[in-house]
């Protein structure tokens, strides 16, 4: 199984105007809703410190198409965002490895790995507790999710943060990552919205994971500088 290299770029839009503002223009150059239903999302981040042992007690429980790819991505790199995922009934194992200087968590271009697990949110959790990982933090999120040719723009309405646009493709050939996102930043500039920048984001992230229990699962919104 090839990988696949996800280009993202996030855009801070905070209130419900700004959002809605983004989605007429979305709407105005031929963006479609990409399905009817909204996803509502639980997203449960992870730290490790012995990735050996999370790779030899999950392997077994990956789709057997997907653990070749797991294990290659597990043995050879070396900075992870770890994290489990609830959308809607559907429950994922999420791995996102980074390609540039930043973190795992928001680098702008990194390979992504999801694995569909057939057990519920809370048996995958215990899986990675017992395999040695811990809690970071918790995050609840409603998301909505457009296309516009091979580009994806998700509007999300995050525990914390309050609104916030994602501008992503996925492309099989890291040669092409610097290009696909010099081609996002210019729809973005298209739409008027900016790049949150990376330091912002890490603060905002920080933050957050040191009083997540404050917002998780509630509409209550902090500003970070």
């Amino acid at each position: 199984m090839s990988k696949k290299y996800e280009i993202e770029i996030k855009s801070l839009l905070g209130s419900k105007e700004n959002a809605d503002a983004l989605r007429e223009k979305i709407a105005e150059k031929g963006g479609k809703l990409a399905t009817t239903v909204q996803d509502k999302q639980l997203n449960h981040y992870f730290t490790y410190t012995d990735l050996k042992k999370f790779h030899d007690d999950v392997l077994l429980h990956i789709p057997e198409e997907k653990r070749e790819i797991f294990s290659d991505l597990v043995t050879r790199g070396k900075n992870f965002s770890i994290r489990t995922r609830q959308t809607n009934e559907k429950v994922l194992l999420v791995m996102k490895v980074s390609l540039d200087d930043h973190s795992s968590t928001h680098s702008v271009s990194r390979i992504e790995f999801e694995a569909e697990m057939k057990m519920s949110l809370e048996a995958l959790d215990q899986l990675l507790l017992v395999s040695g990982l811990e809690y970071q933090a918790k995050w609840s999120r409603e998301r909505e999710e457009y296309k516009m040719g091979d580009t994806t723009i998700c509007i999300d309405k995050n525990a914390g943060y309050g609104y916030l646009a994602e501008f992503e493709n996925v492309v099989d050939d890291e040669s092409k990552t610097a290009a696909t996102k010099e081609s996002l930043v210019s729809l973005m500039s298209d739409f008027g919205v900016e790049e949150l920048k990376q330091d912002r984001l890490e603060r905002m992230f920080s933050f957050y994971n040191s009083h997540w229990p404050e917002y998780y699962g509630t509409d209550k919104v902090f500003n970070i500088e």
